[in-house]
């Protein structure tokens, strides 16, 4: 039985390998993006059905790190497309098959709950082509992507592969980034570095980017300070936070600095005993940080601007205006994606353009009302919960039996990422964007792992 079963799966990687050679021979002869596309359908399909977790991973990496944007020559070749659809693909067929353990949870209810409340407020909402363009484009996406992590991430290997997957994307984006900033290519205002801006990327606004870049930092520290890696691995975490800092340097986004100060404020907090000196040093790091990445430099925002400077003011009547959106749509909120279009209606000051919110937590507050906002935080919580425990219970110790680097390693990333996400989301916006709803899911994961893990220990 276990020889046809291998006998099977040879199978089906020689049929995919020899079609995607024949593709590729076909390609050299007629080079054509459609060709090229085509040719990584057969390795999509057979990885899809045999190890639907990478594919999954694949996806959240294209769509998170814009990675066909970062890289432009990928970008004929519609890679997220193609994993979009040999996710969904695969998520089927493994569901009809029985092979993904599905279950239900806590946390999954809030988040069904806070989602339903997004899509009511995107059929009431003012301007519904932008938010079910926003809903149908992006947010759905992720939504599904937190019940596919939630399921598929199982194993101690499956976590390392997370972990290597973070790093390695923020180093290429970190380095696409300071080569951009070294040369003066997509820089905003002169001196604000992004990646993309002249063909449309997301990654075009250095607050977007800063906030892509900050997401990995708290996975390369954890490899970093974790025990139980290897030297190749502490190496990488090094590179991976090294690159990452210095990339958000050259963002100059304040809100990107205080997010890297957040999430080594957390693992200092966990390994330094004076908290007293541990403030006192942080506080000077921010000062260092705001001094290295040149703020008062910034066309907007920067020390020429007395007083309560431009960039700050516009935030002020931003949230002014969500106030307003909230209070008057306390249980559906003005809709996805529909700030900006109601921005004239409810700011105290108009300067003749709208005004992007610049906050996550004003963001949510406008866009889902004051209940959805009220599950957001309950969202924060739990996840701030469940890292809290799992960093406890999978944390070295004597009485172990057996010990997990990458799961220690992924609960310390997700406490950290999820203090980086509450300080930077003040100031960035990141209600409706992949790294809250990948943390979730991690933590849901890391969950599940942590009661299977304590069975495992009872048993030996």
């Amino acid at each position: 039985m276990m020889h046809s079963r291998q006998q099977s799966r040879s199978q089906q990687f020689w049929i995919a390998s020899s079609a995607t050679l024949l593709l590729a021979s076909l390609w050299l002869a007629l080079p054509h993006p459609v060709l090229a596309a085509l040719g990584l359908l057969p390795i999509i399909i057979v990885s899809g059905l045999r190890t639907p977790f990478l594919l999954c991973l694949a996806f959240i990496a294209f769509s998170f790190f814009r990675l066909h944007e970062v890289f432009p020559a990928l970008y004929p070749l519609r890679i997220p497309q193609l994993l979009a659809i040999g996710t969904l693909g695969s998520l089927l067929v493994n569901l009809f098959l029985g092979r993904i353990d599905m279950f239900w949870c806590r946390e999954l209810s809030v988040f069904t709950a806070f989602f339903l409340l997004v899509v009511i407020g995107v059929l009431l909402a003012t301007n519904r082509s932008a938010a079910m363009g926003t809903l149908t484009g992006t947010y759905i996406k992720i939504a599904v992507m937190v019940f596919a992590i939630s399921w598929l991430l199982q194993r101690p290997d499956q976590f390392r592969n997370v972990l290597l997957t973070m790093i390695v994307c923020g180093i290429a984006v970190g380095l696409v980034a300071l080569y951009n900033k070294s040369n003066g290519l997509e820089l905003v205002e002169g001196t604000r570095v992004t990646i993309g801006r002249s063909i449309g990327s997301m990654l075009g606004d250095p607050n977007d980017l800063s906030l892509v870049l900050l997401f990995p930092a708290s996975f390369a520290m954890a490899i970093l300070l974790t025990p139980g890696f290897g030297k190749l691995w502490k190496l990488l975490g090094l590179v991976g936070f090294i690159t990452v800092v210095c990339a958000i340097i050259a963002t100059q986004s304040r809100g990107g600095l205080l997010g890297i100060c957040a999430v080594c404020g957390i693992y200092a907090w966990r390994r330094i005993e004076n908290k007293a000196l541990l403030i006192t040093a942080g506080g000077a790091a921010l000062m260092v940080l705001f001094v290295l990445a040149g703020v008062s430099d910034r066309a907007s925002g920067g020390a020429h601007e007395e007083g309560i400077d431009e960039s700050a003011m516009g935030r002020i009547y931003a949230w002014q205006a969500a106030m307003g959106m909230a209070l008057h749509h306390p249980f559906t909120g003005v809709g996805l994606n529909n700030f900006i279009s109601n921005y004239f209606d409810y700011s105290p000051h108009w300067d003749g353009k709208n005004h992007a919110v610049h906050s996550t937590w004003f963001g949510v507050m406008a866009e889902t009302g004051v209940l959805g906002f009220g599950i957001f935080v309950a969202m924060i919580l739990l996840i701030a919960r469940i890292s809290l425990r799992c960093t406890q219970r999978f944390a070295p110790d004597q009485l172990q039996r057996t010990y997990e680097p990458a799961l220690y390693a992924s609960a310390q990333a997700v406490q950290a990422g999820l203090a980086g996400f509450c300080v930077s989301g003040t100031f960035l916006t990141m209600g409706f964007t992949w790294p809250i709803y990948i943390l979730l899911a991690l933590a849901i994961a890391l969950s599940r792992t942590s009661v299977s893990h304590s069975v495992s220990q009872i048993e030996n």
